[in-house]
């Protein structure tokens, strides 16, 4: 039986308002959240801590909660010989980043569940991920973990602090590090495209074998990396990964948006659920496609995306929700799997012998229990041909059977929406949004991403302008980290060239120096992942590898190369070379894992286009002329209005050298200038496009 269905106390959880700790606020673990209270505890009375990291659209944290955590047995040894500690990765991912590069050093491998037993000064000793309840298939049972970890610390505690101590040691020292420095250059940007492609799946796309992810920050490089060189296979790598993904049952066919990753070389098996910040990322891949390739497929792609985030991510207030859940009625995908029988019941015997067809919905299944996840084998130009049919027609039929099927999985058990509104990922979102909203011309994705930067600048800062992490529930809560502040700058910067609202370039600019005033690293370079209006932990973390989203110093870089452009001030470039030179003899080492960085490298080797429009910008003149600029992929630019009359104070307050940019004989013009010399103003869209 689930302790769920057990009537007791809920335990201190059931305060809190992240709903992954809500998710056990009724265990019979006796959970304290993270804070001084558990570790007094454990002080007082001589236990070591157990630290439980995950979130709450974890499935493999949903299977140890329900294997161990609701269990009788587990929970009395917990009880007795240990202090527990639930966190939520996402609202403290200062604790999770810190105990993670730990498990990973001891283990070679990291994930959620993260399992961690410290000492209770917060030194850790023991590191793992998930554990089952009982040894099986080479894993240690948690049962038999706890019975031993506690003997030992009865009977050998000191050796025990002593390993926590040396561990503490190993972690400062990393974060602390200055590696030798390199030349980083076109040989740097090479080495990273070649490793690429090296690894590229020719037959499937993506990079690597199974389980494989979407890394669009792989993408976008490569896209740089192509319109700098000319490259053929770069575009072949990007395009067809694309569309491999698309066409995969990573994608939600019927509601739109990507799930997590696949388990598969093939892109078809999913981990189910979803995330607001791989939207962002492969939204933005998608977009910079289009501009750059012009397929049509990738519009519509970063399009449906948007649909599905503004449909089902939004909150009332415009913030964005964190995250779906994979699983749903007690099993991972259920929600989005199918059988004919079913499709046929929702949409009639032809057309839904049709709709099996092409997303091959079969008899035998190709998921568990013969349930098939929706996916395209092949396209549709290949399918109208066997099907002797007009593409046109096809085309209405599958939209048409397409909305009516996602009406039916309405009206199923929905997968747990996790709530959250974090800043970082909402500074990805807006981004995104407003790279859409230039990039197809779309007004309604500008407002939305407006709404979601106004409601973060409002409801998510302090009253002296600093960002929290997470709104939930009324409240927003924990001091900002450095993703939150690096990712709101790049949304706002993004925001200001898609609409030219100055405010945004203000609050990109004052959050930026905030982000440095609060992060930086005066001795060694870069940014600590958590600064000084966070809590302080036994061990400080430097951000730098791009894993599922970038780094927060790869896109601080390259944020304060584009505010430099942006405003003249060449004092944010030069904190770029410091960051540059602080990590240098890694990014030389091993190019290919900081793919974002290496984005950045490209803006900094150049060329880099300052663009300024003079006028109205309530005229159609100037409206075509940035039309002209924002059509194009051209990443390695920073594009400012300098408008007429007295709105021009508040633009040449922060970027003076704009001063004498002004409209000339009365019509809307443009200045271009590129590696530090400018060219003559145009005053036509023509003009504009030659000089491009």
């Amino acid at each position: 039986m689930s302790f769920n269905s057990v009537q007791h106390k809920p335990n201190r959880l059931a305060g809190e308002k992240s709903p992954y700790l809500l998710q056990h606020a009724d265990n019979p673990v006796d959970w304290y959240p993270w804070g001084q209270e558990a570790f007094d505890k454990a002080a007082s009375e001589n236990k070591p801590v157990f630290l439980s990291i995950g979130y709450a659209t974890c499935h493999w944290c949903h299977v140890m909660a329900h294997e161990s955590f609701e269990d009788s047995q587990v929970a009395g040894l917990l009880n007795e010989f240990f202090v527990s500690v639930k966190v939520d990765r996402e609202e403290r991912p200062d604790v999770d980043q810190l105990y993670m590069t730990v498990c990973q050093a001891l283990t070679q491998r990291g994930g959620w569940p993260l399992s961690i037993f410290l000492s209770p000064d917060g030194k850790p000793f023991f590191a793992g991920t998930y554990f089952p309840k009982t040894a099986r298939m080479g894993m240690p049972g948690f049962v038999d973990v706890l019975n031993q970890l506690a003997r030992l610390w009865k009977e050998d505690r000191g050796r025990i602090e002593g390993i926590g101590e040396d561990i503490t040691k190993a972690v400062r020292a990393h974060a602390l590090r200055r590696s030798e420095e390199r030349t980083l250059g076109e040989e740097t940007l090479q080495k990273a495209y070649s490793s690429l492609a090296r690894a590229f799946d020719p037959k499937f796309g993506g990079f690597g074998s199974a389980p494989k992810f979407p890394s669009p920050h792989q993408l976008t490089f490569l896209m740089r990396r192509h319109a700098r060189t000319r490259e053929d296979l770069a575009a072949k790598m990007v395009i067809e990964t694309l569309d491999s993904m698309r066409a995969g049952g990573i994608f939600d066919h019927l509601g739109f948006g990507f799930h997590r990753y696949s388990v598969d070389e093939r892109w078809l098996v999913p981990h189910f659920e979803k995330m607001l910040y791989d939207q962002a990322m492969l939204a933005l891949a998608y977009t910079e496609s289009f501009l750059l390739f012009g397929k049509e497929r990738h519009r519509k792609t970063a399009e449906e995306i948007f649909e599905y985030v503004l449909r089902d991510m939004t909150s009332p207030e415009g913030g964005f929700y964190s995250a779906e859940d994979a699983d749903s009625e007690g099993k991972e995908g259920v929600f989005y799997v199918w059988k004919p029988d079913q499709v046929l019941e929702s949409l009639g015997e032809e057309d839904g012998e049709l709709f099996c067809r092409f997303y091959d919905i079969g008899a035998q299944g190709n998921f568990e229990e013969g349930f098939s996840i929706p996916h395209i084998s092949r396209d549709l130009e290949t399918f109208a041909h066997v099907e002797n049919r007009a593409l046109s027609e096809l085309e209405e039929i599958l939209e048409r059977c397409r909305g009516k099927l996602f009406r039916t999985r309405e009206k199923r058990e929905h997968p747990l929406k996790d709530d959250k509104i974090i800043s970082s990922w909402n500074g990805l979102m807006v981004a995104a949004l407003a790279c859409g909203a230039r990039a197809f011309d779309n007004p309604h994705y500008a407002k939305a991403a407006c709404r979601a930067a106004d409601f973060i600048l409002d409801r998510l800062s302090t009253p002296e302008g600093r960002l929290f992490r997470r709104f939930r529930d009324g409240e927003p809560a924990h001091a900002g980290f450095v993703d939150d502040y690096a990712f709101m700058v790049w949304g706002l910067i993004e925001l200001y060239e898609a609409g030219f609202d100055i405010r945004y370039l203000e609050e990109a600019v004052r959050l930026n120096d905030l982000m440095l005033g609060l992060f930086r690293d005066d001795s060694s370079g870069g940014l600590f992942y958590s600064g000084k209006d966070n809590e302080v932990l036994v061990a400080q973390t430097k951000e730098l590898h791009d894993g599922a989203i970038p780094s927060a110093n790869s896109v601080a870089v390259l944020n304060l190369m584009r505010l430099g452009r942006l405003t003249g001030n060449a004092e944010w470039e030069a904190e770029a070379e410091r960051m540059f030179q602080a990590f240098s003899g890694e990014l030389a080492e091993a190019p290919m894992a900081y793919t974002f960085f290496m984005c950045a490298l490209d803006f900094r080797i150049g060329p880099v286009r300052e663009i300024v429009i003079a006028g109205d910008p309530d005229t159609e003149g100037v409206r075509e002329l940035a039309r002209a600029v924002r059509r194009r992929f051209m990443p390695n630019k920073a594009l400012l209005l300098r408008p007429d009359g007295p709105a021009a104070e508040k633009v040449t307050a922060l970027a003076p050298y704009a001063e004498n940019m002004t409209s000339l004989d009365g019509r809307p013009t443009a200045y271009v200038c590129e590696q530090y010399a400018c060219r003559a103003p145009v005053r036509n869209v023509d003009d504009l496009e030659a000089l491009l």
